[in-house]
């Protein structure tokens, strides 16, 4: 299985008040990337760091590693 998300990211950014419409328009997240996090897909490096910044977190508390 590898890495997944241990939350609904989009959930969570929703309950700090920011909606999808937001990050499209101020350009935070790409469309193709908040589709990702839809399906649960890994994102990048990048997109995680700013997803850490957005929910004043760390990426421990978003991800996790599960064996197969």
């Amino acid at each position: 299985m590898g890495l997944q998300f241990k939350v609904d990211v989009l959930a969570a950014l929703k309950e700090k008040g920011i909606t999808t419409y937001q990050i499209r328009k101020e350009k935070l997240l790409s469309e193709s990337t908040v589709q990702k996090l839809r399906a649960g897909i890994g994102v990048s490096w990048e997109n995680l760091e700013t997803l850490c910044r957005l929910l004043d977190c760390q990426p421990y508390d978003l991800i996790e590693f599960v064996k197969d």
